[in-house]
């Protein structure tokens, strides 16, 4: 049996269309290999984003839950997640991948969800927590800080970017990279370690 996943997302989705390439029959163009799994919700706090039509376009169900209406209405944080929860266990997903989820996600949600909440992150472990690190990451390579970066994706805990990691991969910093190419590697690398710790962790579910 197939495991079933939530993809979150707030931007482009190439990592959401990495796992969507690997789960298709026949040629697999970004991620190179198989992964015995199903989409069935892809959720975005963001309503324009290429990431739901990239879902759209695959037949996939959307959610658009953004978080500016309850701030408008005094809600706290929590009640979000929890809200949140409600929708997602609709589909009854086995496990939820942040790719590219811009939102810190509470124990209100994670709870819910122990140990199959995973999620992607532009640096590798312990080093530039939080939002911006393939940024920081090359003024760090200017300044003459550090020699390379990467990328990893772990198990979600509360604490921004940390929990166990579960794959991760090195990206050298090359004296000619511009911000951009530097970045274009770093997404290439993404985009196999999202599918290869999806595996890991679907196959751990089933253990």
């Amino acid at each position: 049996m197939s495991c079933k996943l939530a993809v979150f997302v707030s931007g482009s989705g190439s990592n959401l269309q990495a796992i969507l390439d690997a789960t298709a029959q026949g040629q697999l163009p970004i991620a190179q290999e198989r992964l015995d799994a199903e989409v069935v919700l892809v959720v975005s706090n963001r309503k324009k984003v290429f990431g739901l039509t990239r879902a759209e376009k695959a037949g996939i169900p959307t959610l658009y839950f953004p978080l500016k209406p309850y701030r408008e209405a005094g809600k706290n944080r929590e009640t979000y997640d929890a809200d949140l929860v409600e929708k997602v266990s609709a589909y009854q997903p086995d496990l939820i991948v942040l790719a590219g989820w811009m939102h810190i996600l509470s124990p209100a949600f994670l709870d819910r969800f122990p140990d199959r909440v995973i999620n992607l992150h532009p640096a590798l472990p312990g080093t530039f927590v939080g939002v911006g690190g393939i940024e920081w990451a090359y003024d760090a390579y200017q300044n003459g800080e550090i020699t390379h970066s990467g990328c990893m994706v772990h198990y979600t805990v509360p604490e921004v970017d940390a929990g166990p990691v579960i794959a991760r991969a090195t990206v050298p910093i090359l004296p000619d990279d511009t911000l951009d190419t530097f970045a274009e590697r770093i997404h290439a690398a993404e985009h196999r370690i999202i599918v290869k710790a999806t595996r890991k962790a679907c196959e751990r579910l089933r253990a």
